[in-house]
């Protein structure tokens, strides 16, 4: 069975992480995608641990896809671009508002080379409004957003920040999503067109179940729950970490069952749900000294025994070694060249009855300028003059 994906021919004109991430998912799912790096290269080959120009974070966002180094702001470079794009089915860019359209690569510029195109543009705060020209990274719209205030200390409620660019990630999955679906609607109608999606809207929108759900009724509303999850937390055992979640009252039983305390289920501040989400605190000052009885492995053999959700808390080293992430072959170590073997995550979908495939190396900045140029039908002669004159760099 093909790849979903064989034969869409992306060009990827984004930068740092919500746009790469977006394009290395539709490259695990077998597209062809082609990065267009400014000479300077992606933000991101130089953030955390790095090989030369390979850092970590680059060969996770920029998996599977093939590199060139061209200078947009040159009419060479941009002439390039646009024969990449007659032959594309998507483009993706994130650069801000104007920035494109200012390069002479926006969608009417694209769309008039290529009338099919899907045209995906990210943003931070939207294509106009008040906020639209501002500079926008992923700490910025977890505070516009809510989710800093969705995520309180524990103990001063002050809103956090959390320590994963948990935005970015999640317009990425946005972005592929509606990527795929334009590309499904062109099969119908025939028509490309401009997606437009922003960080502040992707991320409201994964909001809005728990974090948001006291603002969904506006006629007559209920009484006002418990901000959900303000209580929740991994308990603590002699030796580690566990996390469970009860919301089924026979989860409830198993968790006071597994922690030895049953006569917690028949306690009336917790009698359901609601009642525990109110109580929260007072659920937790009875149970924080029975996990603390236990070590992790006894106490999570008890608690799936009475059959409670569970979970232990892996630090970052124990996830690679969890059974289960082993039987799933989630992570693979493949061969990257002189970089040596490296780690990286398969695509998450598995697709009928096909095997999984192992993720593609990342490529070094450039490394494909003359063979993609060539496919394009540029001759030695030509492609060296680019290089000379620093429109391209190539390997």
């Amino acid at each position: 069975m093909h790849a979903p994906l064989s034969g869409v021919k992306v060009l990827d004109l984004s930068a740092v992480l919500s746009g790469p991430l977006s394009t290395a998912m539709l490259s695990d799912q077998g597209a062809d995608v082609i990065k267009i790096e400014s000479p300077g290269g992606d933000t991101t080959r130089r953030v955390g641990p790095a090989k030369g120009d390979m850092s970590a974070m680059y060969i996770a966002t920029n998996r599977g896809k093939r590199a060139i180094a061209v200078d947009l702001k040159r009419p060479e470079g941009r002439a390039i671009a646009l024969d990449l794009a007659r032959g594309a089915d998507v483009v993706v860019e994130n650069l801000r508002p104007g920035a494109m359209d200012r390069l002479g690569l926006g969608y009417d510029d694209i769309r008039a080379v290529n009338p099919r195109i899907v045209y995906l543009s990210i943003s931070g705060f939207g294509q106009d409004g008040p906020y639209a020209g501002a500079r926008v990274y992923d700490a910025v719209i977890q505070a516009a957003s809510g989710i800093s205030a969705s995520h309180r200390n524990q103990h001063t409620d002050e809103p956090t920040l959390l320590s994963t660019n948990v935005c970015d990630k999640l317009t990425a999955l946005t972005a592929a999503q509606a990527i795929c679906a334009a590309l499904f609607a062109r099969e119908r109608t025939g028509q490309g067109q401009h997606v437009r999606l922003s960080m502040i809207d992707a991320a409201i929108a994964f909001q809005w179940p728990d974090a948001m759900y006291n603002h969904v009724f506006l006629d007559d509303p209920p009484a006002t729950a418990p901000r959900f999850g303000a209580t929740q937390r991994p308990w603590k055992t002699r030796d580690g970490y566990l996390a469970t979640n009860t919301p089924q009252q026979d989860e409830f039983v198993a968790l006071c069952t597994g922690m030895g305390r049953p006569d917690l289920a028949d306690d009336p501040r917790f009698a359901n749900g609601l009642a525990r989400m109110r109580n929260g605190a007072a659920l937790r000052a009875e149970l924080e000294p029975a996990a603390a009885g236990f070590d992790t492995d006894t106490l999570l053999a008890r608690l799936r025994e009475a059959g409670a959700p569970v979970g232990r808390v892996c630090d970052h080293d124990e996830v690679l070694a969890d059974p289960q992430v082993r039987h799933n072959g989630t992570v693979y170590e493949i061969d990257h060249g002189d970089l040596g073997r490296v780690r990286l995550p398969r695509g998450a979908a598995r697709f009928g009855a096909s095997a999984p495939t192992a993720p593609r190396p990342a490529a070094r900045l450039g490394e494909h300028t003359r063979a993609v140029l060539r496919e394009l039908g540029y001759d030695d002669a030509r492609i060296s003059a680019l290089l000379a004159g620093g429109v391209v760099l190539g390997q």
